[in-house]
């Protein structure tokens, strides 16, 4: 027997590989929903029944990963994208280690949440909203990189429709007051419409700073529209801790800027089926209140 092959050298060996597997995070990947999951059933090496098995059997391997001492990565998997993917490299789809290039590649590239034992329920939807800013902000930043100059003063309109975005966020804030406020803008460039939401609190007139991400991602959609002249607005839901009632108002982008909805408009484009059309009932606890006049800095361009 030699030494290498000796009991003791083996158990030494096998905890230092443990110790080391302790120092390289892993990645994953999850179908998140039943279309998802159906769109890849049609390969014959994905070897799962039902979408919530799959889940279960997700979520036990994360937490196998996690007592172990592994920092898991979770990514979002999308049957269509991995499609393309495969196309691009010239990869068989139906192999395993396709599906493990393609994981790693979301992981690199798109929305991530690091797993620290939260049930998959929680942290799916933490994932497809995360997936939806990052796409909102490509979206936004890819109109904004096609706006070019303004022909009667050579202003850059990117730059100049995102100095008064950020100009109107700061003075909504303000305007708004005392709260916590949930803003969202959106943007009638496509089905479905182009959507940026923002969650801060101000207190005593003085804003306080939302998520950096989430502040970029807004104002990068407000510039788009600002700088495209497309048809869009923002609608904001402040919440106060002295009141039973939330308040929404309201402003549509007019002119390279703000337009204040009446209280009607709000209530109208708040009591509106966004995908049919059709009046929905008012949600009981709020107030349609109409938009604060906001006032445009005179020293940025906007767009002509």
């Amino acid at each position: 027997m030699t030494s290498a092959s000796r009991p003791g050298h083996r158990t030494a060996r096998t905890s230092a590989q443990h110790r080391l597997r302790r120092e390289v995070p892993c990645t994953a990947a999850v179908l998140a929903d039943e279309r998802d999951f159906r769109a890849m059933r049609r390969y014959r090496t994905f070897a799962f029944d039902d979408h919530r098995g799959y889940l279960r059997q997700m979520e036990t391997l994360l937490r196998t990963l996690t007592a172990q001492g592994v920092l898991t990565t979770l990514s979002l998997f999308d049957p269509a994208a991995y499609e393309t993917y495969c196309a691009d490299l010239a990869l068989d789809p139906d192999r395993p280690e396709s599906r493990t290039r393609y994981t790693a590649e979301a992981a690199r590239t798109g929305a991530t949440v690091t797993y620290e034992g939260e049930p998959l329920s929680r942290l799916i939807p933490l994932l497809v909203e995360e997936a939806g800013r990052q796409a909102a902000w490509r979206h936004a930043s890819a109109l904004l990189a096609g706006a070019g100059r303004c022909e009667e003063c050579g202003a850059d309109l990117a730059h100049a429709a995102f100095a008064r975005a950020t100009h109107a966020l700061q003075q909504l804030l303000t305007a708004l007051g005392d709260g916590t406020q949930h803003l969202v803008c959106s943007l009638g460039v496509g089905a479905p419409p182009l959507v940026a939401a923002l969650h801060p609190t101000t207190r005593s007139d003085t804003p306080a700073p939302a998520a950096e991400s989430e502040s970029l991602i807004f104002c990068t959609v407000l510039a788009a529209g600002l700088a495209m002249g497309t048809p869009g607005g923002i609608v904001s839901r402040t919440t106060t801790d002295d009141s039973r009632r939330d308040t929404v108002r309201g402003w549509a982008l007019r002119d390279s800027w703000l337009r204040p909805l009446t209280a009607s408009e709000v209530f109208a484009a708040y009591c509106t089926d966004a995908d049919t059309g059709e009046p929905i009932p008012p949600e009981h606890g709020v107030v349609h209140a109409p938009g604060l006049p906001l006032t445009p800095p005179p020293d940025l361009h906007g767009p002509h």
